[in-house]
């Protein structure tokens, strides 16, 4: 939560003072960038309990009354099928959809009369066919896996199952790491040159002064805050609540944070901020680069998941305002997709008014692949 005495980290561009030199617009850059990430993560933060509760309420509730009204319309469909109004052309439509709304249904609503329905109007088994389709894409997957990790991983490897693809990822990003840390000590034990020990000196020692910054600014705020240390209880309260949130910062290395709290804490000002040494400027930039990182990281994340459901590149932004938006849309659809059925459900109780809807449907030329990817990438 953000305190209402918390004032803003940035170095001003005054008239007296000579241009800002390159150390520090970076600072004020980042500063801007963390800030920007920071209002972000908490965004999202904010909106998936939202968003879940809609996904689950809202859309869940729609999307069974949505499937109820299918297995009516499948239902409706079987009986007409027997139906003598309905000549062989019609049966032939019927059949298609039939096979196609058992086939979306099947995994999603407990009734087993779909997959008896499915298999009769198919011509196929549909335990059969997704087993062939889960192979299919057990190979397609294997030959990736390959591709991506340089490895050999045999015939006998069972890809047939997400979850068994998932446990193969595992297994083989563990065996890289291994590889890579054995990589790593065996150039550890070889004989270092000069050059390379100079190296490994200077960023040793430069670990060691970032450290340092942060907690100097945390050592001066502890000093000048410390509770124990004030007799006025008011005072006493205010400093407890102030030092709770720098322990926070310290806690995450948050170095923007307590700088944020050592201006609410007048321990400094603007003019420290212009000043600060351009050696010690460098040094709080790493730090600010290193926190940057590690929100856009989280965030991504965070945004990961949503963006495989929308099939969204990863490369491409996602607000939680366009995913709130979407499932918006999406909770309207369905309300008109149900609104259409109900009424296509009323309609087709009279045989005459289903042959004449029949007779206007046309069985796509493309058929749907649903084995190979309704019934296996999905799940992926």
């Amino acid at each position: 939560m953000t305190s209402k005495n918390q004032k803003n980290v940035s170095i001003s561009d005054v008239s007296e003072q000579p241009a800002l030199s390159r150390a520090q617009k970076q600072f004020n850059n980042l500063i801007k960038k963390i800030n920007a990430q920071k209002e972000l993560l908490l965004e999202w933060q904010q909106i998936i309990p939202e968003y879940n509760r809609k996904v689950a309420q809202d859309y869940g509730v729609l999307l069974a009354t949505f499937n109820e009204y299918r297995v009516q319309m499948v239902q409706i469909l079987d009986r007409a099928y027997h139906d003598k109004l309905f000549k062989k052309t019609d049966k032939l439509k019927i059949e298609h959809l039939i096979s196609e709304i058992t086939a979306d249904l099947i995994g999603e609503v407990d009734n087993d009369e779909l997959k008896e329905l499915h298999n009769k109007y198919s011509g196929c088994d549909f335990d059969t066919a997704k087993q062939e389709a889960d192979a299919m894409a057990g190979e397609f997957m294997k030959s990736m896996i390959q591709d991506m990790f340089n490895v050999d991983i045999g015939d006998e490897v069972d890809l047939s199952s997400p979850e068994k693809i998932k446990a193969m990822l595992h297994e083989l990003k563990d065996k890289d790491d291994e590889k890579q840390r054995e990589t790593l000590e065996r150039k550890s034990k070889r004989k270092k040159t000069a050059k390379q020990l100079e190296k490994e000196a200077r960023q040793q020692q430069e670990e060691q002064t970032i450290s340092q910054s942060i907690r100097e600014v945390f050592r001066k705020l502890s000093s000048a805050l410390h509770p124990d240390r004030e007799q006025d209880e008011t005072e006493r309260a205010r400093k407890t609540e102030i030092m709770q949130r720098v322990n926070a910062a310290y806690a995450k290395k948050d170095l923007l944070r307590l700088l944020e709290l050592q201006l609410e804490a007048e321990q400094i000002d603007q003019a420290h901020l212009n000043n600060i040494a351009e050696d010690r400027l460098k040094y709080f930039n790493k730090i600010l680069k290193e926190q940057l990182d590690e929100l856009q990281q989280e965030i991504t994340q965070i945004e990961y998941p949503f963006k495989l459901q929308l099939n969204i590149p990863p490369y491409l932004l996602l607000s939680p305002k366009y995913l709130m938006q979407t499932l918006e849309g999406s909770v309207e659809d369905m309300k008109h997709d149900i609104s259409q059925l109900q009424q296509d459900l009323q309609e087709f109780q009279d045989a005459p008014a289903l042959k004449a809807w029949l007779k206007k449907y046309k069985i796509p030329k493309r058929p749907n692949i649903a084995g190979f990817d309704g019934l296996f990438f999905d799940d992926f």
